[in-house]
């Protein structure tokens, strides 16, 4: 993975720091400076908020202008809001503030102080999230410039909750930072294999268990979904499990990601501009192994069980057709109805595999439907579940790790359109509500009685256009953080 700065929480910026990152913010009707040093507020000026805003600045959340400051020293004046700020906020603001501080030049990585008045331990930790996904840069460096360092995040807050804020964040922003690594990788790179590979070689350094099943074990074993979908490619499919089960652990949670590392749509091939990122189709598998690891590496006491289902989608005279009746494992059957809806066959039989563990609660992540980004659009994810309860929880998981979903419902007309004359069901409907259908789909394969959630995250799991807050293009590690969130809830 690309290597991070490091991170530390300090009571004062450090008299070497090359740039330093403070706030303008909207306090009843005007605009204030958040986190300006006293001994810099003399050299500066007292005005330093107008002069800010007549060179650019705003109080608006994520607006960045750069200063100069005395001996040397350069300031990034970000846009905060309104004064009584949110985490979000604060996340948004470190975000876009050290992506500027990536793009400055300079002989050697930047040292930057964050000063945005974090106190509150959930402040601090949006702070650190923040700054580092907004210096996050995936592979070398080749516009010779040299990117952030280190990080000090400037609070007053001298408790051991600031320590433990710090930790969390710390640990969530690596998280996603790997996801996002996974998934901007190249897929002649990152396919089945190599995947399950790097899956082993990242949870060494955890607690966490890893089993493989290759090619030929999901065969004799019955997994007619990934077998199908993985029969195409001359890279066979792989099926990850990563298990983590803490002293004391009583809640089992399961978690289950698409990991299609390219897909072509198969036989239904897809327009070449409909193909060009699909290299993020594995981004809910990306999503689920990061956070399984990132939940181990806190010593969280929860139980958490993660499925990898991975594959490549590619035509050839091995692919699988429209109209073939698949087996899944368990022994369901279902007429294909598109080859390009290769991820829900890949998920079925991960979803079987993981509800023989008796899970306390399922949640898969998936690039599911190109239907759930006509719905929300980009930067929405979309929840289906099938009680509002479980809904709920992630939901609130969501909120508390500033990430966007929005509930769909699993309506029973969308389960109708998936009925089949020659097998138990059909993997796909007709054009209206496929997301719904989809979700409609996954729901057959999760007993009766098992909280179950969905989450479709093929709009904001890959940024195909210019970065913004604390989101690069490419890969956005979307999920990770609401995973993290929702174990360290049910944990309690």
């Amino acid at each position: 993975m690309t290597a991070l700065p490091t991170v530390t929480v300090a009571a004062s910026v450090p008299k070497d720091c090359d740039v330093l990152v403070v706030g303008l913010a909207e306090a009843s009707g005007a605009d204030v400076v958040v986190g300006l040093p006293d001994e810099l507020t003399r050299p500066l000026g007292r005005d330093f908020a107008g002069t800010a805003k007549d060179l650019g600045g705003s109080s608006k959340n994520s607006t960045t202008v750069l200063l100069p400051g005395p001996n040397g020293l350069r300031l990034v004046v970000v846009g905060l809001g309104d004064i009584d700020v949110t985490p979000e906020q604060v996340r948004r603001a470190a975000g876009a503030a050290l992506r500027a501080a990536s793009g400055l030049p300079g002989d050697r990585p930047l040292r930057v102080a964050v000063s945005l008045d974090a106190v509150e331990p959930q402040v601090i930790k949006g702070a650190v999230e923040g700054a580092l996904l907004g210096a996050y840069r995936y592979g070398p460096v080749v516009d010779g410039k040299p990117g952030v360092g280190s990080i000090h995040v400037i609070s007053s807050n001298k408790r051991p909750d600031a320590r433990q804020a710090l930790e969390l964040g710390l640990g969530t922003a690596q998280a996603v930072c790997q996801a996002r690594t996974w998934v901007n990788a190249s897929p002649s790179d990152l396919y089945p294999d190599s995947f399950a590979e790097e899956i082993r070689a990242s949870a060494k350094a955890t607690k966490v268990a890893v089993e493989v099943w290759d090619d030929k074990a999901l065969e004799r074993e019955g997994f007619g979904g990934l077998v199908a979908v993985g029969g195409g490619s001359s890279r066979k499919p792989r099926l990850v499990k990563l298990s983590y089960a803490p002293r004391g652990a009583r809640f089992h949670l399961v978690l289950i990601g698409k990991g299609i590392t390219f897909d072509s749509g198969g036989l239904n091939l897809k327009p070449a501009d409909g193909m060009y990122t699909m290299k993020c189709d594995m981004a809910g598998a990306a999503a689920v192994v990061a956070a399984t690891e990132a939940i181990a590496q806190a010593g969280v006491r929860i139980r958490v069980t993660a499925w990898a289902a991975l594959a490549e989608n590619l035509p050839s005279g091995d692919s699988y057709r429209p109209s073939d009746v698949l087996t899944m494992y368990g022994g369901r059957t279902v007429e294909n109805g598109n080859s390009d809806a290769e991820g829900r066959l890949v998920m079925a039989d991960a979803l079987v595999r993981a509800c023989e563990e008796e899970p306390s609660l399922v949640v898969d992540v998936a690039t599911l439907t190109g239907a759930c980004v006509v719905a929300l659009g980009e930067r929405v994810a979309g929840l289906m579940a099938r009680e509002d309860e479980t809904a709920d929880l992630v939901l609130d998981a969501a909120e508390a790790a500033g990430e966007l979903f929005w509930q769909l419902p699993v309506p029973e007309e969308a389960r109708e359109k998936l009925n089949s004359k020659v097998a138990d069901l059909k993997s796909t409907g007709d054009r209206p509500g496929g997301a719904l259908t989809a979700a409609a789909f996954l729901s057959e394969f999760v007993p009766a009685g098992t909280p179950w959630a969905h989450l479709d995250i093929a709009g904001p799991a890959f940024n195909p256009h210019e970065p913004y807050h604390y989101v690069p293009s490419g890969g956005t590690g979307v999920a990770v953080r609401t995973l993290i969130a929702l174990a360290h809830a049910l944990a309690g």
